[in-house]
Formats: C-alpha cells, structure tokens, sequence
C-alpha cells in the first residue's frame, strides 16, 4: 500500500519556500472555468481565487477530460486566518471525541481534513477543491459529498478509498488522470484537493522548494513563510 503522507509530516513543513511573487487570479474573470456558488457568501471573494500557473494548469487539465464533461471548481485561496479557524475548530472535534489523545495525535488526525495553517497550500493560492459536473453544470458523483469528514465518510473521503461505487470509482479516475497531466497533485485524503507549487506538491514531486508560501489576498506574499 502506497504511504499517505498527512499535511502534518514534519518532512511537509521542512521544505523551503522561494516565492515566485506570482499573483492571484480571479478564476471567474475569463469563464473558462464552471465556479460554483457554495462559497459565494465570501464578499471578497477570495475563494475564487488561485496562482497564475495554478489556473492555467486547470485549464490545461479541463482540455483533457472526455467530451460532455468540465471542471466544477468550488475553492482555491483561503486566508491564513480563515485556515486558523477551521484547523482550531476541527481539532476542538477531535479532542472532545478523543479526550486521551496527544496533543500530537490530534494534530496529525486534524491534518487529514484541514492542513495546518502555517503549510497550508489553499493558504499560498496553490491549492484547489474541486470536482467534476455534465455539460449543463451537474455536479457528477464521486463517492462522497465534497469535504466529508473521514469521520463522517467512514474513509470513503480517501481518493484510493474501495468502498464506493463503480461509477464514482469510475470518475475519481477521470478527475484524477486530467490533473495529474497537467502536473497537480492530491492530497490523499481527499479526493477532490488537488495542488500545484506548495510545499506539499513539492516533497510529492522532489522538487527543491516550493515556489508559492501563504499570503494575504490584497497584499505581496510573505517571504519565508
């Protein structure tokens, strides 16, 4: 079985970060991408939000699936603080429903779902959740709603995950496949986080560094972070 390295592996943290200085992109700015209007209630909208060389690859990736099919993204960019906010509350779950856990196995626990904040790729514009819908913007099934809990999903949130249907099996691959050509990665865990150029993507793929770190929407990325 192939190792799944959480957000929380130190090996994740210890790769550098040389900031290109690549800008955020509005994806709804162009049309080319299918947004969905769960996150909308962001007024600044910055979900809608990924690295230049994020979205083109999403483009590229959406040139490869089969006719009759498009990209439906849902969330690229988080602000470091909203990250906070989600890791905090998710780890509050876990240590209520596992009170004799550490406080490291709480942390490595949380990492399957939400990414620590100082690493996380949805921080630093890098990452994406998405999924897949028909021609009329169906949204397709692929096993189990987008961000079910491992809890909740009984590890069928897991992209590998057996217990779900052929057909769900059968579009994770076509996701899966048109991302991967266009060099992003997973986050095994789930099945719909896919990046490019964090630190994450980067000790997947060997790379050196990562060349997007956190930033704030309106402001100049952070160096060294």
């Amino acid at each position: 079985m192939t190792e799944i390295i959480l957000m929380s592996d130190p090996r994740v943290a210890a790769v550098p970060v040389e900031e290109c200085g690549e800008r955020l992109m509005d994806v709804r700015r162009h049309g080319r991408l299918l947004v969905d209007e769960r996150k909308w209630h962001d007024a600044a909208g910055a979900f809608a939000h990924l690295r230049e060389g994020v979205l083109d690859r999403l483009l590229e990736a959406q040139k490869q699936l089969p006719r009759g099919l498009r990209l439906l993204f849902v969330e690229g960019y988080r602000p470091p603080s909203l990250q906070r906010q989600y890791f905090d509350a998710y780890a509050g779950e876990l240590r209520v429903d596992h009170p004799e856990w550490t406080a490291e196995q709480v942390r490595s626990a949380a990492s399957r779902y939400v990414s620590p904040p100082e690493i996380a790729p949805h921080s630093a514009g890098a990452a994406v959740d998405l999924t897949l819908a028909d021609d009329d913007g169906r949204e397709l099934d692929l096993g189990t709603r987008m961000n079910a809990t491992p809890e909740e999903s009984a590890g069928a949130c897991y992209t590998r995950a057996v217990d779900i249907s052929e057909e769900a099996r059968s579009h994770r691959d076509i996701l899966s496949r048109a991302l991967m050509a266009a060099g992003l990665v997973n986050y095994p865990t789930e099945w719909w986080h896919w990046s490019y150029g964090d630190r994450y993507w980067a000790l997947t793929t060997g790379a050196e560094a990562a060349p997007y770190g956190p930033r704030e929407l309106d402001g100049p990325p952070t160096p060294g972070k």
